[in-house]
């Protein structure tokens, strides 16, 4: 598991945010060799999955991966980065019960053609 952890999980979650599988068929390959990574280990060997990680103190790729997303988001939100957040999310309006910055996920084609306006300016 050591080896694991510092040689090969680092390859699989390097910069997740940007290419990060979008069909459940990628994400179950990327998983799989964390999958066939347990599966290494003697005390896990026979156990489901499920248990193997939970035995090892893992979490799945995918759980990364929503963790990092919503990292990423905190980030842009909050000016910890030199961007619009505006670029990539549209913010609600309306005054509903909660806090102000509810956020709904702008279309890929919406956030091209207006970057692709601004860069005209």
């Amino acid at each position: 598991m050591p080896l694991y952890k510092s040689l090969v999980r680092p390859h699989l979650e390097y910069c997740v945010p940007i290419w990060s599988p979008h069909y459940q068929k990628y994400s179950e390959l990327v998983e799989g060799v964390q999958r066939r990574a347990t599966k290494l280990t003697d005390d896990v060997r026979n156990l489901h999955y499920e248990e193997c990680i939970k035995r090892l103190n893992f979490m799945t790729l995918e759980k990364k991966r929503h963790r990092s997303d919503l990292t990423e988001t905190f980030k842009i939100i909050n000016d910890c980065y030199n961007l619009k957040s505006d670029l990539f999310f549209t913010y609600d309006e309306g005054q509903r019960k909660g806090h102000s910055k509810k956020l709904y996920k702008k279309n890929a084609v919406d956030w091209i053609r207006e970057s692709m306006y601004l860069a005209t300016e």
